[in-house]
């Protein structure tokens, strides 16, 4: 749907100021930090405020906002589950991982698996992270964002992308982290409260409760649909998600970098948990848009316009130059984080690692903003290619994840929790199970050797899970002899730095108690 019809002079006006904002930040920050310290981890300084705002806005991209609002309008708030659930597996992250993660002072998920297990873990896990950086977080942000953009404004899709780029390139390469999570801060408040006025328009326009109610079919209340259900069938949903969300919130390198910056252990759980109290947020000013958008606009002939259906019919001048603002600051947040997390992997990982173990910080620091400015460059012709598949591209990134995220987790989760697993089998279960879940992911996507053979594919990614779990810990028992124990701290060793951690755990049983009565009201 094109609105650059819509858009007036006061809505370009709105948009530039944003810029303005997000640059300034972006670059007064970057002119703060000059140490490769900073440019990595933002010198281990940040705030449990910074770090919970961050993963929030690192996590809302452009098509999860179109994606999300089209699915609430054909499938009301089942969806909302993958939202109101990931408050679990924050928990696990900061409770569980974020001890384990700063006790060790590590820089990157492959370091991790280099103090937990062994060398060739790391550098398997190093190709890895890169790879899915650039697939799931650079490639199809980018594009969904100047796709937007393209439609917005009339411009051709490459100016678009490379003018997206750019912005979220400049800051990034002159302030690393720091730069990364401070802007992230300023555009997620953004995001929230434009997104949050988009929901109350719409939500008077429709008439209010009793009318909402009325419009609306039953089911579309539901969080969980039958397990006959094709699309949301709820034992995927909570036997598969859990998978997901392991990999995606506790060991992926773009949402955990902004926890590894941390000033201390304590900082870092409350930004998790400021996370987890944040995800409350997106079903009820991203889905429910979408629920409204069923009762105003019942007929639409395509359920991905409705989140532009409302901006153009309901938003007056200002309010429609804001939300692009929003989708601009959705895409940025979302391309500056995996900027900073494909280089920080690339420098430290693989190139101090392998290649000149004992370069200089400046040497460092440099080689850090040349490949943010190559990844960056490539991520352009990248998304460019991605406009030839159209716009489901995006729901079978959602699906390529759960194929992505059984070895991750099954390795990451039984390596922290079980001191006996060895690296042999660490590496055996990263290496064999990438290719078996890639290879069965693949198979199911081409509905090969039939369609309708495979089951769901969060169902799927669970059954490879529970399957590669259990190969690692056969293949540790079987190569014990000759391995000691981990040297990885305990996790009573790591609570053993510093206090308040019953305010930390009151805090979480009060975000539980929260979710309780949410699935209460829903179901």
């Amino acid at each position: 749907m094109e609105i650059k019809n819509a858009i007036q002079p006061l809505d370009l006006l709105v948009i530039l100021l944003y810029i303005l904002c997000v640059l300034g930040l972006g670059f007064w920050i970057s002119f703060r930090k000059k140490e490769s310290a900073d440019y990595f981890l933002a010198d281990r300084s940040l705030s449990w405020a910074n770090i919970g705002f961050s993963i929030f806005g690192t996590n809302i991209s452009p098509s999860f906002m179109l994606a999300s609002c089209s699915v609430a309008y054909t499938s009301g708030m089942v969806a909302a589950n993958f939202e109101w659930l990931a408050w679990i597996f924050l928990m696990l992250l900061a409770m569980v991982f974020v001890p384990h993660y700063l006790k060790t002072k590590i820089s990157t998920m492959p370091e991790f698996m280099e103090h937990r297990f062994d060398e060739k873990s790391r550098m398997f896990l190093s190709y890895y992270a890169l790879f899915t950086t650039v697939i799931l977080w650079l490639g199809g942000s980018l594009y969904s964002g100047g796709l937007l953009l393209s439609q917005i404004t009339g411009w051709p899709l490459w100016i678009s992308l490379t003018a997206l780029m750019a912005l979220a390139t400049s800051f990034t390469i002159t302030g690393g982290l720091a730069a990364v999570v401070y802007t992230d801060t300023f555009q997620s408040i953004l995001m929230i409260s434009a997104s949050a006025a988009l929901t109350i328009i719409a939500y008077f326009k429709s008439g209010g409760y009793h009318g909402i109610l009325q419009a609306v079919p039953a089911d579309y209340w539901q969080l969980f649909r039958p397990a006959h259900d094709a699309t949301f069938p709820w034992p995927a949903i909570m036997l598969g998600y859990p998978v997901l969300a392991i990999w995606f919130w506790c060991t992926d390198q773009t949402i955990v970098q902004r926890v590894l910056g941390a000033r201390d252990i304590r900082e870092g759980q409350k930004g998790a948990l400021l996370a987890a109290f944040l995800k409350i947020l997106p079903p009820l000013i991203f889905f429910m848009p979408g629920i409204l958008c069923f009762v105003l606009f019942p007929n639409l002939e395509n359920p991905d316009t409705a989140y532009m259906t409302l901006i153009t019919s309901l938003l007056p001048a200002g309010m429609i130059g804001l939300i692009i603002a929003v989708l601009i600051a959705a895409t940025i947040s979302t391309v500056d984080s995996a900027l900073n997390s494909f280089s920080t992997i690339f420098t430290l990982d693989i190139y101090c690692k392998k290649l000149r173990p004992h370069a200089p910080a400046q040497e460092i620091r440099w080689i850090g903003r040349l490949m943010t400015l190559l990844i960056a460059v490539l991520t352009v012709f990248i998304a460019l290619s991605m406009s030839s598949t159209g716009r489901d591209l995006f729901n079978l990134l959602q699906a390529i994840i759960a194929f992505f995220a059984p070895p991750m987790a099954a390795v990451f989760l039984i390596g922290v929790l079980w001191r006996r697993a060895t690296a042999q089998a660490a590496f055996v279960t990263l290496a064999a199970g990438s290719l078996l879940s890639l290879t069965v992911g693949a198979c199911q996507f081409m509905g090969w050797p039939t369609v309708g053979f495979w089951p769901h594919y969060l169902l799927l990614s669970f059954y490879l899970f529970v399957t590669l779990s259990g190969f690692i810990v056969i293949v540790s028992l079987l190569t014990q002899k000759g391995n000691p124990p981990s040297k990885l701290p305990t996790l009573k060793e790591t609570y053993q730095t510093g206090a308040g951690m019953g305010k930390i755990w009151t805090a979480w049983g009060m975000l539980a108690s929260i979710m309780m009565v949410i699935y209460f009201l829903f179901n």
